[in-house]
C-alpha cells in the first residue's frame, strides 16, 4: 500500500476510469436479474447497449494510462527489460485476482461448492491482465507507426480467422453462438472452464480467440495516450479526439454491415466502434476537467478511479457474499441475504424495475463509501 504521489496526474483519466468502474459495479449488481432496464443488460448477441460500453472502455483506459506511465519511465532512462519484468509481475497478480474472485470462497464457507476441475479460467480481470501484458510488449518494442500496424493486423487477422477458418461440423463464417470459431476453440481448449451463463455451452465471452481484438482495443488507448502527451494545446487535443472518435464510430457502423458489432465475439467492428465512443467520452471529461478546470463535479469519479481494481474486486466479493449467506425462514424456505434485503427494503418502495435499479445504485454508493475512506486516508492499492 502506498500514499498518493505528488506528481501531476491527468485528472480526467482518473475520473473516466472511476465512472467506468462505477458503471461496471452498477450493471453487475441489480436487485434482481429478472427485472433490469434493457440498457443495463448486455446485448443478447449482436448490437450494443450502455452495458457494452464498460469493458472496452476499461481496456482502452489501460492503454492510455500505459502510455503515460511507460513513456515517462523510458524517457527518464528506465531499463525496458526491467520494466517488462514489472509488467509480467503485475499481469500475473491481476490474473490471479481474477481467479481468486471466481473461486471465492473456495468451498470453505456458506455451503459453497468448489472444484479446480470446473473453475472458470477466463474472466474480466484475466482478460485485462492478458491485454495489458501483450499491449505492453508491443508498446515497449515498437514506434507509434508500429502500434498502428499492430492494431490493423490484429483486427484484420481476427476478422479473417472467424470468417475463413472452418469449424468442424459447422463450416466457416459462422457468427451465431454455437458453431463460431471462438466457441469451438474455447469449448475444446477450455472444456469445463468456461462461463456457465454464456450464450452457448462451452463458449466464453472472455475466451481465447476473442482476446485478439481486445488487445487492439487496448492499443487504441495507447495511441490516444501518445496524443494526450503531445505538446499541442488542450483545445486542439480535445477537438481532434472528437474528430477521431466520430470517424471511428462511423467506421464501426459501416463495418457492422459486414461484421456485426458484437461484444460476445468482440468483433473487429465492435473494437473500432467502442474505441470511437471511448475517445468521445474522454474528450468530454478532458475538456471539462483538464482544459476548463471544472473539477469539483468529477471528484466522486476521481475517488473511484484512484482505487479502481481494489474497488472492483471488493464489489465482487461483497456481491458473492450477499448470495452465499443464507437464512432459513419460519416456513423452512432458505433465502439469501441479498433476497432478504431486496424484498424488505427495496421492493416495497418502487416498481420492480426501479427497485432493482435502486438496489444497484445503493450498492455503487456502498462501494463509493469504501473508496472515499481509502482516498481520505491516502491509501492507494497498487498491483
Amino acid at each position: 500500500m502506498t500514499t498518493a504521489s505528488a506528481s501531476k496526474r491527468l485528472v480526467s483519466l482518473d475520473a473516466f476510469r472511476g465512472a467506468t468502474i462505477a458503471g461496471m459495479i452498477l450493471v453487475n449488481n441489480p436487485g434482481s436479474w429478472s427485472v433490469i432496464y434493457p440498457q443495463l443488460r448486455h446485448a443478447e448477441w449482436n448490437g450494443w447497449t450502455f452495458t457494452d460500453w464498460i469493458f472496452p472502455f476499461f481496456l482502452w483506459i489501460v492503454g492510455v494510462a500505459m502510455t503515460f506511465s511507460f513513456a515517462r519511465r523510458v524517457e527518464e532512462g528506465g531499463n525496458k527489460k526491467a520494466l517488462f519484468l514489472h509488467v509480467i509481475r503485475r499481469a500475473a497478480i491481476i490474473f490471479g485476482l481474477g481467479l481468486f474472485l471466481t473461486g471465492f470462497p473456495f468451498g470453505l464457507l456458506f455451503g459453497h461448492t468448489f472444484s479446480l476441475s470446473t473453475i472458470r479460467i477466463p474472466g474480466v480481470l484475466q482478460r485485462i491482465a492478458v491485454c495489458y501484458l501483450i499491449a505492453s510488449a508491443i508498446f515497449l518494442t515498437t514506434s507509434i507507426r508500429g502500434q498502428v500496424i499492430w492494431i490493423l493486423g490484429l483486427l484484420a487477422s481476427y476478422w479473417l480467422m472467424i470468417e475463413l477458418i472452418p469449424v468442424p461440423g459447422y463450416g466457416s463464417g459462422v457468427l451465431v453462438p454455437t458453431g463460431n470459431l471462438c466457441w469451438w476453440v474455447d469449448s475444446n481448449l477450455l472444456a469445463g472452464h468456461t462461463w456457465t451463463g454464456a450464450p452457448a455451452p462451452g463458449f466464453d465471452p472472455e475466451g481465447i480467440v476473442s482476446t485478439i481484438p481486445a488487445i487492439a482495443t487496448t492499443l487504441f488507448g495507447v495511441l490516444t495516450g501518445h496524443w494526450l502527451r503531445s505538446g499541442r494545446s488542450g483545445e486542439e487535443k480535445t477537438a481532434w479526439m472528437f474528430v477521431a472518435g466520430n470517424v471511428l464510430l462511423l467506421l464501426g457502423a459501416i463495418l457492422d454491415m459486414w461484421l456485426p458489432v458484437n461484444k460476445n465475439l468482440w468483433t473487429s467492428s465492435y473494437s473500432v466502434f467502442m474505441a470511437g465512443w471511448a475517445l468521445v467520452c474522454l474528450a468530454v471529461f478532458y475538456w471539462l476537467i483538464d482544459v476548463k478546470g471544472y473539477k469539483r463535479w468529477a471528484t466522486p469519479f476521481v475517488i473511484y478511479g484512484m482505487n479502481a481494481i481494489a474497488v472492483f474486486v471488493l464489489s465482487g466479493l461483497v456481491g458473492k457474499l450477499l448470495y452465499l449467506i443464507k437464512f432459513t425462514l419460519a416456513d423452512g424456505t432458505v433465502v439469501s441475504l441479498k433476497t432478504i434485503i431486496y424484498q424488505n427494503i427495496f421492493e416495497p418502495i418502487a416498481s420492480p424495475l426501479n427497485a432493482s435499479l435502486l438496489f444497484a445504485i445503493c450498492f455503487v454508493l456502498l462501494m463509493y463509501a469504501v473508496a472515499w475512506f481509502m482516498w481520505k486516508k491516502k491509501w492507494f492499492l497498487k498491483v
